[in-house]
């Protein structure tokens, strides 16, 4: 488990995938209100992108349910865009968000992996 310290804060890799990929799951869902005027995408990428940002920085503060609520959420997206991928066959976007939701949920559980060692 690596940490960086930066006044008095231990930034880690779990917490760093989960704050990266809230900001890619906001930034997703206003691009996907911009390019299809999806209002489902904008509600649900600002939701969930807060929540994984919220996340993160609980885990940043020293909240050890950080990483866990991190872990939820990511899993919970990895379900949804699954579900999208198999509704329209289209690996944009679902398809990359698929990938990008398995990198940041493994990141975060080997975080949680090794708080308990």
């Amino acid at each position: 488990m690596q940490t960086v310290k930066s006044g008095g804060l231990k930034m880690n890799l779990g917490t760093a995938a989960a704050i990266g990929y809230g900001i890619l799951t906001l930034v997703g869902g206003i691009m996907g209100y911009i390019k299809a005027k999806s209002q489902a995408s904008l509600i649900s990428g600002l939701i969930s992108g807060s929540l994984l940002i919220f996340a993160g920085t609980a885990q940043l503060m020293g909240q050890s349910w950080g990483l866990t609520l991190a872990a939820a959420i990511s899993a919970v997206l990895v379900i949804v865009f699954i579900l999208r991928l198999v509704k329209t066959r289209k690996f944009m976007p679902a398809g990359m968000l698929i990938l990008a939701s398995l990198a940041s949920l493994g990141a975060i559980v080997y975080e949680i992996s090794g708080q308990y060692q």
